[in-house]
């Protein structure tokens, strides 16, 4: 189903697929986390953090675990001192893989216009 599909039907955004699309990805570092993920394949958290630069640490772990909670994210967590923990995106992220690629090729034609 489409935007088409809900003209005129909605009543409350988040009762519908984009606004559980927005609520999965939505936000100011989700999609940079996803994006980063995707580039990288395997990232570990401090790498993640250092890629990404201005989120605190609180604020990547959050949405870590909001985007694990969700499906989007993997954790692999090592025991070994110090601790060692990975970061990968799932089988259900990668399907989305293909709408950032679309998301990005927009901004290629737009960019400078």
């Amino acid at each position: 189903m489409g935007m088409a599909d809900y003209k005129g039907k909605v009543k409350h955004i988040q009762d519908t697929p984009f606004g559980y699309t927005l609520s999965v990805i939505g936000g100011k570092w989700k999609m940079i986390i996803i994006y980063l993920l995707a580039e990288n394949r395997t990232v570990r958290f401090n790498d993640l953090k250092r890629q990404i630069g201005a989120i605190t640490y609180k604020t990547l772990s959050s949405h870590l675990k909001e985007l694990e909670a969700d499906g989007m994210v993997k954790r692999q967590e090592y025991p070994q001192v110090p601790p060692k923990v990975e970061y990968s995106l799932t089988e259900k992220a990668e399907t989305l893989l293909p709408v950032l690629e679309e998301l990005c090729e927009w901004g290629a034609k737009n960019q400078n216009h």
